[in-house]
């Protein structure tokens, strides 16, 4: 990320601890968000969709259900991230709102680069290369890709509302289209 968008991230945090969550850690948050990135990535390989509800909101998961049941079974494979599989997490985006009625929101934009070992060919749709590593020598490569996520969090803030993320973005690039 560039040092602009590092620090106006940071500043959103800070407004996130100063205003709204003064027990907010970014540590606790980004931990958390792989936790449930490898759990709902899992059940999206599964087509296990009707665990989801309490964790991803219901626009989500209508659009969801449509594009899954198109999916063929490698590109469905490749959806389910283990935890220990995750390369590399970082914030995409911070963002504080306030709706028409008052109410609080706060969403924040993670993405995951995870290995996993489907069946994927050398070229996906779109002519983009998928990065792949060997583990092994000749006689027991395994094939692994180097694949990306999006989810964004959401949660509100309003006096009252449920302390409780909820996933409001899934993107899954050149898998889940």
């Amino acid at each position: 990320t560039s040092p602009l968008a590092w620090l106006r991230t940071r500043f959103y945090y800070l407004l996130i601890r100063l205003y709204f969550d003064q027990e907010f850690s970014v540590e606790e948050f980004t931990r958390g968000a792989k936790q449930a990135f490898s759990v709902v990535s899992k059940l999206l390989s599964q087509c296990k969709l009707d665990l989801l509800d309490e964790l991803v909101s219901a626009e989500v998961l209508r659009a969801l259900k449509e594009k899954i049941s198109l999916l063929p079974d490698n590109h469905r494979d490749a959806l389910a991230a283990d935890i220990d599989a995750i390369m590399y997490t970082t914030e995409g985006d911070v963002r504080i709102y306030y709706d028409d009625d008052g109410i609080k929101f706060v969403s924040i934009l993670m993405r995951f680069w995870y290995l996993n070992g489907a069946n994927l060919p050398d070229e996906v749709p779109g002519e983009t290369k998928v990065f792949q590593i060997v583990f092994g020598d000749e006689s027991t490569k395994e094939k692994r890709h180097l694949l990306t996520a999006n989810y964004e969090f959401q949660r509100e803030f309003t006096e009252g509302a449920k302390p409780d993320w909820t996933i409001t973005r899934i993107e899954h690039p050149r898998l889940l289209e």
